[in-house]
């Protein structure tokens, strides 16, 4: 989320409304990233069959949320669908890129 509010400060020159779909953009893609991961990692020790649904759901419902995010900032709040874009692109990228720097696991052989 801290890419997402660096790209809100820059579009603060466009103004606050600009600034604050960024946000939107942004936050559709935590809470559905969130929403996700809940579903697919909660419940415990599952079977193989089981585990790859909970996957699926898990990322089809991660799509419905930042979808339907979107289609209300846009629709009901009249925001920008390019600084609504904007946000949802830097969360998509860094999301990934945090994950694959941050989170080392140490291996013993």
């Amino acid at each position: 989320m801290a890419a997402v509010a660096l790209v809100a400060l820059i579009f603060l020159v466009s103004g606050w409304p600009a600034s604050l779909a960024v946000l939107v953009g942004g936050a559709g893609v935590v809470s559905g990233s969130a929403l996700a991961a809940n579903i697919a990692l909660g419940g415990g020790v599952v079977t193989a069959r089981t585990a790859l649904l909970k996957l699926v759901l898990g990322t089809g419902l991660k799509w419905l949320v930042v979808i339907t995010i979107f289609a209300l900032a846009s629709g009901v709040g009249r925001m920008a669908p390019l600084p609504l874009l904007a946000g949802l692109a830097v969360a998509l990228i860094a999301q990934p890129l945090a994950l694959n720097f941050c989170a080392r696991v140490d291996r013993e052989r």
